[in-house]
């Protein structure tokens, strides 16, 4: 009711809340908060307490609310019906309305109690509780409760739309750069220069793919190849910062702040050879989807990965009012240069000479080339045996 302020993780609400419960006099031995929220994978949250033990958080995939389990849900009937749910689950008499009550059952619990949890916005989400005391919940108890339900709903509501700010952040403009917008670099011109190792691919001949086919076919031809290239990215601890048509900007960024030679160099090796790694699974990936394409006797699609290390400048670019977190700077490109050069060489991964001295993968070297932007001639390489 006092608005929780020295706390910060969502779970230790109610690891707090339950204790003082208990010291009220409420004989509890369950206690559950159940949330939606807004993410591309994740239906919701939910922080379970036992006791004897820690309160721990499980998501749900999105996929949850296709299953039986989710169908037979007291949550369900809850969230969908604004129900106040209760059963004694000892008692002779009690419905099995829901599988859980059975699991409830053979737990000891004597009475279980849910009610909805309204937030301002309009949602409707849940909290439930259990005890194995031989009478129950009394009246008062009840009573307590229900009169809980209101500031636990603000509080709950307040670390949802922060979860979800998160959420945001994070699938909009990857983790890193959502982690700098929350810690407040949201001006134009906030930014740091970084040593990175600079990913960019494309997807070959785009422009006839898409004339082939109907236009909500070639929407997921392109997002089939944004999760072998891009997944790959995120698989190996490459941040993705944009989807530019058919083609993907990312880095591996160097944190060097105050590094001896020696650990910055192992940084360097590390980003280099994630990098490297990232481009062989994206390759083995799309062969896979070729293979498949083949079969459906589709057109196999074709694609360049360039890769070069190099100092940019990481931050906010744009106008006053619409910005983007990016990389500018000339090693930028140089690696979408490098890629371009991946369709004359007949080659799917290019990477300059700066990522060939860092990585453990075997290299092939095909020869010196110019690069625009850059004042020298780069060396290219490709891996000698990709996997």
């Amino acid at each position: 009711m006092d608005g929780v302020p020295t706390i910060n993780q969502p779970e230790d609400i109610l690891t707090h809340l339950v204790e003082h419960l208990e010291e009220a006099g409420l004989p509890l031995c369950h206690a559950a908060i159940f949330v939606s929220t807004l993410h591309p994978n994740v239906f919701g949250r939910s922080f379970h307490w036992k006791r004897g033990s820690d309160t721990w958080v499980q998501s749900a995939p999105i996929e949850i609310v296709d299953t039986e389990e989710y169908r037979q849900s007291p949550v369900l009937a809850i969230t969908s019906k604004n129900k106040i749910l209760r059963y004694q689950p000892q008692a002779v008499d009690c419905p099995d309305d829901f599988p859980i009550l059975k699991e409830f059952r053979k737990a000891g619990i004597t009475d279980y109690y849910a009610t909805p949890l309204y937030f301002t916005n309009g949602e409707t989400h849940c909290v439930t509780w259990g005890t194995d005391h031989p009478n129950g919940f009394n009246d008062a108890q009840i009573s307590a409760l229900n009169e809980l339900c209101a500031p636990l709903a603000r509080i709950a509501e307040i670390f949802a739309l922060k979860r979800v700010a998160r959420n945001l952040l994070d699938t909009y403009l990857g983790e890193q750069s959502g982690q700098q917008v929350l810690d407040g670099r949201i001006r134009r011109g906030d930014g740091e220069k970084t040593l990175a190792v600079i990913w960019f691919c494309d997807l070959r001949d785009s422009t006839p793919l898409s004339e082939s086919m109907p236009l909500n076919e070639y929407f997921e031809t392109i997002n089939e190849f944004f999760e072998q290239l891009a997944g790959a990215v995120l698989d190996h601890n490459g941040e993705v910062l944009r989807f530019i048509g058919d083609a993907v900007l990312a880095i591996f960024p160097i944190r060097e702040g105050n590094l001896t030679y020696e650990k910055k160099q192992r940084k360097i090796s590390e980003a280099c050879n994630n990098a490297i790694n990232a481009a062989q699974q994206a390759t083995m990936g799309m062969e896979k989807v070729n293979v498949q394409r083949s079969r459906n006797n589709l057109v196999e699609l074709g694609y360049g990965i360039g890769l070069h290390l190099g100092d940019v400048m990481y931050g906010n670019v744009g106008t006053r009012n619409r910005l983007e977190f990016s990389v500018i700077g000339a090693a930028a490109n140089a690696a979408a240069r490098i890629e371009g050069y991946c369709k004359l060489l007949k080659k799917n991964i290019l990477f300059s000479n700066s990522v060939a001295n860092h990585i453990e993968a075997e290299q092939q070297s095909l020869g010196h080339y110019e690069i625009q932007g850059v004042k020298k001639t780069l060396e290219l390489f490709t891996l000698a045996n990709p996997k």
